[in-house]
C-alpha cells in the first residue's frame, strides 16, 4: 500500500451536470426563430449532453474508432465498418431528437432553428457522428428533385429510430444518407470527375472511384457521375432491394488528424447501381441543395465548438488560483474569456440565423469565417487550461483536432470565399437581402455603420477581386455579426464585438479587448451553472 506523499488541491472539479442548453445566445435565437415551442425538448438534450454518461460516450468513441471489414473469415467480400457501441449510442440520441431529417416533414415553425439548436447542443458531447447526421438531413432538399425517389426514402430519413445494419432501404426502420463527392484528382474541382454513369433502363451502372466518402456504413449515398450529358447526381443505396449488396467497395478508411470517431472511406464503384436525382448534366446544381445545408452545420459545429472550449475555459479559471487569486478574477485572464465569449456569441447568433433564413450569401460567409476562426478559439481556450489543457482527458485536445474540419469539409476557406463572389454576382436578390440585414441596424453603432460603408466601397471597386476575396469576405462576414448582435446581443457583448472588430481597437491575439469592457457581464454568459 502506497501512502499519500501530498493532498490535491487547487484542480478544478469535473464539468459534469450541467445543462449544455443553458446559454443565453442560444436560447435567444431559438426563441427569435420561432422555436421557442422546442425548448423543453432541448433542455432535456442539454442536461444529457452535459451528464458524465455522455461525455464517456465520447471520449469511447474516439478512443476507439471503426474498424474496416473487407472480407468476411471465409474470404467472401462484406465491406463493412465496425463501430464501438458508444457511437450507436450517440447516434440513437441524435435520431431519436430529430437532429438529421426530422425537420424537413414537421410544419412547425421554425423547426429547423429548432433542429439547429438541438445539433449545437448535442454537439458538445461528441461531434464525429454529427457528420452523418449532417448528411442525412442535407439529403432531404436534394433528393426532392426526384419525387419519385423522395416518396420512397424521406420517410424513412426522418424517422426517429436508429436502425443500424447493411439491410434492403425500405425494409428497415430509419435511414441514414451520406454523400460522396470528391474524386482523386478533383477535390472541391467536381466537374473534373471521371467516374462514369450508365443508362440501364430505369437506373444507371455507376463505374470510377470516390477519394472521400464519410460514414460509409449509410444505407444510401448522393454522388456525381459523368453522363453524356455532363456530370449528373445519382442516389446509391448500399444494399440493392433484392438484398445483395450494391457494387461499391471499401478501399480503406482515412487516418484524420482528428474526427476520429467518425468513418471516412476510400470507395470504388464498379457497375454500381444508380438511380437519377435531377436532370442528366445537373448534378452539380443539384447536389449544391445538400453542401448549402452541410455548410450550415459546419457553421453550427465550429459555434457548437467555440461554447465548449468557452465553458471548460471558464469553468476552469473559476476554481483555478494562482498567486493568491482565482484565474478568473485576473485583469489578463479575464480579457481572455471574455474575448473568447465575444467570438462564441458571434459565431452563435449568425448560426442561428441562418439556419432560419437560410441566406445563400450568407451561407458561404459563414462558412468561410466561423469556421476559420474555430482552430485559434480553440488553441486559446486549451490554453486557458495551462497544462492540463493540453492532456487527452481534459478534452481539449480532441476539440483542437477537430477544429479545422469544419472549415475544410464543404469546400475550404478559398472555394467559400470565390463562392460568395460568385453570388454577389450573379444572384442579385441574395445581395440585397444580405445588405438590407446589415441596413437594418443602421444608427444603432457608428462603428457598424462605418463598417458597413466601408465595405460598400470596397465591393464597388471591381478590380482583383479574387485576390482580394478572402478580406472582403472576413469584412462581409463581420459586418453580418456584428449587425446581428447590435440588434439582439446583449449589449456588452456587442459593444465589445464592434470595438474590436469593426473599429480594430484589439491586437491580433484573444485577449487584447480594449478597457472600458465589460468583462464581468460577457464572462458571465459563459460560465456554465453547476
Amino acid at each position: 500500500m502506497t501512502r499519500a506523499t501530498h493532498q490535491v488541491t487547487n484542480q478544478a472539479p469535473p464539468l459534469e451536470g450541467h445543462d449544455v442548453a443553458e446559454d443565453p445566445a442560444l436560447l435567444d435565437g431559438l426563441r427569435r426563430g420561432g422555436a421557442g415551442w422546442a425548448e423543453p425538448e432541448l433542455r432535456e438534450l442539454g442536461l444529457e449532453a452535459g451528464s458524465a454518461d455522455a461525455q464517456h460516450l465520447g471520449r469511447q468513441a474516439n478512443a476507439h474508432p471503426p474498424v474496416l471489414h473487407t472480407h468476411d473469415r471465409h474470404g467472401h467480400r462484406v465491406d463493412e465498418v465496425e463501430f464501438h457501441p458508444a457511437w450507436h449510442r450517440l447516434m440513437t440520441t441524435a435520431v431519436a431528437h430529430g437532429l438529421h431529417a426530422t425537420p424537413w416533414r414537421d410544419g412547425r415553425p421554425g423547426a429547423h432553428v429548432a433542429r439547429a439548436a438541438k445539433f449545437y447542443v448535442w454537439s458538445q458531447a461528441e461531434a464525429g457522428h454529427g457528420c452523418p447526421i449532417s448528411m442525412t438531413y442535407a439529403a432531404v432538399p436534394a433528393l426532392r428533385r426526384a419525387p419519385e425517389l423522395a416518396e420512397r426514402f424521406e420517410p424513412l430519413l426522418a424517422s426517429t429510430t436508429y436502425d443500424f445494419g447493411l439491410r434492403p432501404p425500405e425494409g428497415k426502420r430509419g435511414l441514414i444518407a451520406g454523400m460522396s463527392m470528391t474524386e482523386k484528382q478533383g477535390g472541391s474541382d467536381v466537374r473534373a470527375n471521371t467516374t462514369t454513369a450508365t443508362e440501364a433502363g430505369d437506373h444507371y451502372l455507376l463505374t470510377g472511384h470516390k477519394w472521400f466518402t464519410s460514414a460509409p456504413m449509410s444505407d444510401l449515398f448522393l454522388t456525381l457521375a459523368v453522363t453524356p450529358e455532363g456530370p449528373s447526381c445519382f442516389a446509391l443505396p448500399r444494399v440493392l432491394p433484392d438484398g445483395t449488396r450494391n457494387a461499391l467497395f471499401l478501399q480503406r478508411l482515412k487516418d484524420k488528424l482528428g474526427n476520429r470517431s467518425n468513418a471516412s472511406a476510400e470507395v470504388e464503384y464498379d457497375g454500381a447501381v444508380g438511380w437519377l436525382v435531377g436532370e442528366p448534366g445537373r448534378g452539380v446544381r443539384t447536389i449544391i441543395e445538400m453542401v448549402n445545408a452541410t455548410r450550415l452545420d459546419c457553421v453550427l459545429g465550429s459555434a457548437s465548438g467555440m461554447r465548449y472550449g468557452l465553458t471548460q475555459a471558464t469553468h476552469h479559471a473559476a476554481h483555478r488560483t494562482a498567486f493568491g487569486r482565482a484565474l478568473i478574477d485576473q485583469p489578463v485572464m479575464r480579457n481572455v474569456l471574455a474575448d473568447l465569449a465575444v467570438e462564441s456569441e458571434a459565431a452563435t447568433t449568425v448560426a442561428l440565423w441562418l439556419a432560419g433564413t437560410r441566406s445563400r450569401l450568407g451561407l458561404a460567409v459563414a462558412k468561410y469565417w466561423v469556421c476559420k476562426r474555430g482552430p485559434a478559439h480553440a488553441a486559446e481556450a486549451l490554453e486557458c487550461l495551462g497544462g492540463n489543457g493540453y492532456v487527452e482527458e481534459s478534452g481539449m485536445p480532441r476539440l483542437f483536432r477537430e477544429s479545422p474540419l469544419m472549415s475544410v469539409w464543404e469546400g475550404s476557406g478559398n472555394v467559400a470565399a470565390l463562392d460568395a463572389l460568385r453570388v454577389l454576382a450573379r444572384e442579385p436578390d441574395a445581395v440585397a437581402g444580405f445588405f438590407a440585414e446589415l441596413d437594418a441596424a443602421q444608427g444603432a453603432d457608428r462603428r457598424l455603420d462605418a463598417a458597413v460603408a466601408a465595405l460598400r466601397t470596397a465591393l464597388a471597386d471591381l478590380d482583383d477581386l479574387e485576390v482580394r476575396a478572402r478580406g472582403l469576405v472576413e469584412r462581409m462576414a463581420l459586418a453580418l455579426q456584428g449587425s446581428l448582435l447590435v440588434r439582439y446581443g446583449h449589449p456588452a457583448v456587442a459593444d465589445a464585438f464592434c470595438a474590436s472588430r469593426l473599429a480594430g481597437d484589439r491586437g491580433a491575439a484573444f485577449g487584447t479587448l480594449p478597457r472600458g469592457t465589460d468583462f464581468g457581464a460577457i464572462i458571465g454568459r459563459g460560465l456554465p451553472e453547476l
